[in-house]
């Protein structure tokens, strides 16, 4: 699992098996069943999560208690409720297995060690977060400006794989169409 992580990092910067075990040190493995929360609104969040393996759904209940589903997370993706992570205030959303899954949790503390003892992981982590920023500005983006039909095209060509991951009916909160809808969508392409 931890040679998983290592590759993951290593696409951006490269590192010694010296700095490799300290950022190890960092992070503590975790193993989530199916339809298990990781954290869930107005709980602390403790850490930010690398996917090894698995599924999520990072969901936000509106007042009338309808799920909107802000992010999927899949392998080799990071997920979390960024602002409640890093300003260490109570979750928003809920982080929910949408499969068995296995990860690698990271406290704030951590983060912030890794970032001052071994200052080349602060490059990593502002490259994952800018491309985090480009990914949330593409899909306010496509709400904005795309009709649901290019909104699920967007999304297949993006991710083909959550098509056949996730159930329809999160697909199509995810696309903020009904489930007929993302039906007559999927059959017409």
């Amino acid at each position: 699992m931890q040679h998983i992580l290592r590759e993951h990092i290593e696409k951006i910067i490269p590192l010694s098996d010296e700095e490799f075990t300290f950022v190890m040190s960092q992070f503590t493995p975790g193993n989530y069943k199916k339809h298990q929360f990781l954290f869930e609104e107005a709980e602390d969040v403790r850490y930010t999560y690398f996917v090894v393996s698995g599924l999520l759904k990072l969901i936000h209940l509106d007042d009338t208690a309808k799920e909107h589903i802000v992010s999927f997370a899949m392998e080799d993706w990071w997920e979390s409720d960024f602002h409640a992570f890093y300003t260490q205030t109570k979750a928003t959303m809920s982080l929910q297995c949408l499969e068995d899954t296995e990860v690698f949790c990271l406290t704030l503390e951590g983060y912030q060690n890794l970032c001052t003892k071994l200052q080349k992981m602060e490059r990593f982590f502002l490259e994952k977060a800018t491309g985090g920023h480009i990914g949330s500005q593409r899909r306010i983006l496509s709400f904005l400006t795309s009709n649901a039909k290019e909104r699920y095209e967007q999304l297949i060509k993006r991710y083909p794989s959550l098509y056949q991951r996730v159930p329809k009916t999160q697909l199509a909160s995810y696309l903020g169409v009904s489930r007929e809808t993302l039906s007559r969508l999927w059959s017409s392409s």
